[in-house]
């Protein structure tokens, strides 16, 4: 079987966003193009890291490229984004597998998020991006500025969950939870 690539060469908007309450949110990667929408589902883990790797990568091209301005160090106001997600949310499958890349040739930054199938989601690891399978893909390519405010809208995202315990580090429910550093009592 062939895979199914939804590709965004140009996209009007790729952002991360979530649906449900703190503690059982369900995290969504969303590009639209025009009027073509596509949503696949992915970990709070992931999320952070795909906005971390992007700032990552775009410092590093910035500061071995001839003309660093062209990549700007912060989101522009412009390219900021707070929308929510389009609805309906019909995700398209759940991300395994990403890889991110700079096209040295074009200036754009290249998304590509991999479908987890079942058979790795029982083998408890996902086929990397080498793997054509039959396995779907969501292929975006961003300019530095989109990719810039994805990563800040990402961060934004994930850190808008529960808050940590003060004590253990670990997430506070809205009853409390039972903290480890306090031998069990709830906080």
């Amino acid at each position: 079987m062939a895979p199914h690539v939804l590709d965004h060469p140009h996209p009007d908007r790729f952002v991360v966003g979530t649906v449900g309450l703190p503690g059982e949110r369900t995290f969504f990667l969303q590009a639209k193009t025009g009027m073509t929408v596509h949503s696949v589902v992915l970990e709070k883990e992931q999320a952070e890291l795909l906005g971390e790797r992007m700032n990552e990568l775009l410092d590093m091209v910035r500061a071995k490229s001839a003309d660093p301005q062209s990549i700007p160090l912060v989101p522009l106001a412009s390219h900021i984004d707070n929308a929510g997600l389009s609805i309906p949310i019909e995700p398209e499958f759940r991300i395994g597998t990403m890889s991110l890349g700079w096209d040295t040739l074009a200036g754009h930054l290249v998304v590509e998020c991999f479908e987890l199938t079942q058979g790795d989601a029982e083998a408890g690891e996902s086929a990397g991006p080498e793997v054509e399978d039959g396995r779907s893909k969501l292929r975006v390519v961003l300019t530095a500025a989109q990719a810039r405010e994805f990563a800040r809208r990402a961060d934004q995202v994930v850190n808008a969950g529960r808050q940590d315990c003060p004590f253990c580090s670990l997430p506070l429910d809205p009853d409390g939870h039972m903290c480890p550093r306090a031998n069990g009592i709830a906080r």
